[in-house]
């Protein structure tokens, strides 16, 4: 069998060009703290070190994060019965499934490889959606897996990660450090919070760059593989919808994953989403799944309804 989650070209050249940017300024941020730090060993092994946890066990840091846990075929049949219709028909290896327990309608996939991933959906999510609508989500997910960018994007944001740490290790230094300081170290630790935010300040816009075509690249395999691009649409908004009228607060600890998540978890009135956003906006996404709606043609289903 052929995999219908055809190789995406353009997606493949962009997270190409974005890792081998984001390298580039890797391997320039580690040389710069090992001249600033004066310790090749310390460095390597930290940044080493938080590389491998992030890539060998970002499923498991993502579904303990959410409060996910893995469920087998006696637990959500229903939920391993679509699963398992859409991997056969891309012709993939099944991830675990998981469920997480809370109101916010969202799912998201992660994992380093096809081999070892995870998709998650929320009680929410399935409890709002109709069934063929969960199918375009799980669908929009998977693609996520087939084509790696799950993996991707986890290595992609370890630098940000990096960088984040440096600038909080600088500012704890300054504020908390205690004793008096000579000018070299203040020095120091102004170059190194100077060089980190920048990183971070790079870092973050190109992630986000490709984040925003990755979506668009997985909702349009995932209206390919199910046919009915306009399912997809539907449950796009109902799910954008229904995370603007949750509570601010209730969504903080989902924005740390909104790079994961089908939809981003922002409240109303947000401009966040907008600017320097891991997803297109609302309208691009549907804009999309329209096109795609009208080259498909009429479903299956709407023949036999008129």
């Amino acid at each position: 069998m052929q995999s219908r989650f055809q190789p995406d070209r353009k997606l493949t050249a962009r997270m190409g060009v974005t890792l081998f940017l984001l390298g580039l300024l890797y391997v320039a941020f580690v040389a710069a703290l090992i001249v600033l730090l004066k310790s090749v060993v310390l460095v390597v092994v930290v940044a080493g070190g938080l590389l491998f946890a992030q890539y060998w066990f970002s499923d498991r840091i993502a579904l303990y994060a959410m409060h996910g846990r893995i469920v087998e075929r006696d637990e959500q049949p229903k939920l391993h019965g679509v699963v398992d219709r859409l991997c056969a028909t891309a012709d993939m290896p099944k991830p675990q499934i998981a469920v997480a327990d809370i109101p916010l309608p969202n799912a998201f996939a992660t994992g380093r490889n096809a081999d070892h991933a995870v998709l998650c959906v929320t009680t929410g999510l399935m409890r709002r959606l109709e069934p063929e609508e969960l199918e375009g989500v799980l669908a929009h997910e998977l693609s996520h897996v087939a084509h790696r960018d799950v993996a991707v994007i986890t290595v992609a944001s370890f630098l940000g990660v990096i960088a984040g740490l440096m600038v909080r290790f600088a500012l704890y230094s300054q504020l908390f450090g205690g004793g008096r300081r000579d000018q070299n170290t203040l020095a120091l630790l102004g170059i190194i919070l100077g060089v980190s935010a920048a990183v971070y300040a790079i870092s973050f816009v190109l992630i986000r760059a490709l984040s925003r075509y990755r979506e668009l690249a997985a909702d349009r395999a995932a209206a390919m593989l199910t046919a009915r691009p306009s399912a997809l649409a539907s449950a796009l908004t109902k799910v954008t919808g229904d995370i603007a009228r949750i509570p601010h607060e209730d969504l903080r600890t989902a924005q740390a994953f909104n790079a994961f998540y089908f939809t981003p978890a922002f409240g109303e009135g947000s401009n966040i989403s907008r600017i320097f956003a891991t997803h297109p906006s609302l309208e691009q996404r549907l804009e999309q799944l329209a096109r795609i709606s009208a080259q498909l043609g009429p479903t299956p289903d709407a023949d036999r309804r008129s």
